[in-house]
């Protein structure tokens, strides 16, 4: 038996294999790993800043304009690519955690996905208001316009 089948046979499952694998989704982590156990434990009017802190940690955002009512931010996203795509949002869990000003929780507010904002760029060059001027526009465009002191300029204050 001829070793060209063999080996057009074992090149082409390899191919077959990479080409599957390069749509293989790439899932990903970022923020506060939740234990619904600890994140159900917070009770507001029983808990306080240092019981927060002991049981689910640094937050991963505070506010920064109530002083110390200030509320507490734990953010967990779940996301998923293929190839070289964007990463798309797949599950979110916001948790803002409340304070009063002696620093005992008011409220454990949740949220989800339904506040995740896509911002979509446009284009590589950012929009100006103004006209648009050419390279030599904006080269020789200021020659005569912005004068020294004393030589009757629009900025040299003429005599």
């Amino acid at each position: 038996m001829s070793m060209f089948p063999v080996r057009a046979l074992a090149s082409a499952a390899v191919l077959a294999l990479l080409g599957t694998s390069a749509c293989a989704p790439v899932r990903t982590h970022q923020g506060y790993i939740v234990d619904k156990e600890l994140v159900d434990s917070i009770q507001p009017g029983i808990d306080n800043r240092d019981s927060v802190l002991k049981t689910l940690g640094q937050p991963t955002l505070t506010s920064q304009f109530e002083g110390q009512k200030g509320d507490w931010y734990y953010v967990s996203r779940d996301s998923r690519n293929y190839g070289f795509n964007s990463p798309r949002v797949k599950e979110q869990l916001t948790l803002r955690v409340r304070f009063d000003g002696a620093g005992n929780v008011t409220a454990v507010d949740r949220s989800g996905v339904e506040l995740v904002a896509n911002v979509d760029p446009t284009g590589k060059k950012t929009p100006t208001l103004g006209r648009h001027r050419s390279f030599l526009q904006d080269l020789f465009g200021n020659i005569g316009q912005v004068g020294a002191p004393g030589t009757g300029g629009p900025a040299g204050g003429g005599q």
